[in-house]
């Protein structure tokens, strides 16, 4: 999905619809390039175990409940201040979690973090 209007919504939705990717624009051209040779390097994978699915999981670990709270709001699509609101905690704080989650799991990105969680949420 190439977008110049994104939300975590959007993000959310457009990966547990299959998208292989979510790009924003404005984008480098290579980004493009290797959104597309990705998803064509990983068409024949479909149904089968994916190979970072172990690593993921161990990051997972790494998580505390709190921030695994703060990753289950994200996948859902929430922003910040509903999953402080739901949590009964402060969007700061949320902000702070938040961090913490996308260093602990490597994530250069919020699609990329949605993608690892989409990855393994469809693991038995």
């Amino acid at each position: 999905v190439m977008t110049g209007h994104a939300d975590v919504a959007l993000a959310v939705q457009a990966m547990k619809e299959g998208a292989s990717d979510f790009i924003e624009k404005p984008f480098d051209d290579q980004v493009l390039i290797d959104a597309i040779r990705s998803a064509l390097d990983n068409r024949d994978q479909v149904g089968a175990t994916h190979p970072q699915s172990a690593e993921i999981h161990a990051r997972l670990a790494t998580l505390s409940e709190r921030e695994r709270q703060v990753l289950d709001g994200l996948v859902s699509g929430l922003p910040n201040k509903t999953i402080a609101y739901d949590l009964g905690i402060s969007p700061r704080t949320v902000e702070i979690h938040r961090a913490n989650v996308m260093s602990k799991m490597a994530a250069g990105s919020l699609s990329h973090l949605v993608r690892m969680a989409l990855i393994v949420e469809s693991k038995p």
